[in-house]
């Protein structure tokens, strides 16, 4: 083929198209993105400082929305999720987290473990084993870590109510759930703006190629810039915890986005679904925060006992 050819060739096409249709470096669609997210943000935090319990189900659904995703992607790869009990377990552990505490919690994921393991026995042994540790990793990953979240609204009195807060009276724990949920989308932002921009040096290129420590420094300056006067004029507390906050909100959010791109790379996958524009699937939002509420569960309650 001369070079005549060639210019007017298919890879001379291909090339016309590429330069015409950049994919942005950071491989997502940040209008849509900004736009889903921002009414997924509205939406929680009206439920979560208006009507408590409308915020744990709003929390179980989209618990159940990213089990279901988990449970498509694995069936696709072979491996048969129980997923009655593991949706039963889905919907119990927050309401169980909610009203209940910790100890509920707790008992709420033996409970389903065990009907895990019970139900997919009684479906017969072939594959068992793979299943049962499927149902019990999926439970353990998503409604479990995600129930620490309700776990900051209950109230030790056993007054967490049912309707709206008494008395109209806001409780901290509600704002420092809202606290969370600024951070998160703070460390997903700015990282995003500095990897787009500015990134250079992967974190982990066999798991996640776009994450960069450039975007990871971004993130954690963001989370700072917003838990700093979130400490100060939301919550009360001293300025410093706000910055200790932020590096535990990024840590956990950015081991939670690198944990979800290894099971999906093992499973051959990009997104988990389509279902939020400019996200993908719902367990593509979710990776970040179900690992960042134990961990602010935990540094909140160990502020408070301090």
């Amino acid at each position: 083929m001369n070079q005549a050819q060639e210019a007017s060739g298919p890879r001379a096409r291909r090339r016309g198209k590429q330069r015409e249709n950049p994919t942005p470096k950071a491989g997502r669609n940040l209008p849509a993105a900004i736009g889903s997210g921002v009414g997924m943000l509205v939406c929680v935090l009206g439920g979560l400082l208006f009507l408590p319990l409308g915020f744990v189900l709003v929390t179980a659904t989209f618990a159940i929305f990213g089990v279901w995703e988990i449970y498509r992607a694995l069936e696709a790869a072979g491996t048969r999720l129980p997923i009655v009990p593991v949706m039963v377990g889905t919907v119990a552990m927050p309401i169980a987290a909610y009203f209940g505490g910790l100890e509920s919690l707790l008992f709420a994921m033996l409970v389903s473990s065990v009907a895990v393991l019970l139900w997919r026995t009684l479906e017969g042994a072939a594959g068992s084993a793979r299943s049962i540790f499927a149902g019990v990793f999926t439970l353990s990953w998503v409604p479990f870590l995600i129930s620490f979240a309700a776990l900051l609204l209950h109230t030790a009195d056993g007054e967490t109510p049912v309707g709206l807060w008494p008395d109209g009276v806001i409780p901290a724990g509600a704002w420092e759930i809202a606290t969370l949920l600024l951070l998160v989308v703070a460390n997903d932002t700015f990282g995003y703006l500095v990897g787009a921009s500015l990134g250079k040096h992967p974190m982990a290129p066999k798991i996640s190629p776009k994450k960069t420590w450039e975007g990871f420094a971004g993130s954690i300056a963001g989370a700072v810039v917003v838990g700093v006067p979130a400490m100060i004029f939301v919550l009360g507390e001293p300025w410093w915890f706000g910055v200790v906050l932020a590096v535990g909100m990024v840590a956990a959010a950015t081991a939670g986005d690198l944990a979800e791109s290894m099971v999906k790379r093992e499973l051959g996958i990009k997104d988990m679904s389509s279902i939020l524009p400019g996200h993908g699937g719902v367990m593509d939002r979710l990776d970040s925060i179900v690992f960042a509420s134990p961990v602010a569960f935990i540094l909140f309650s160990a502020l408070t006992a301090a």
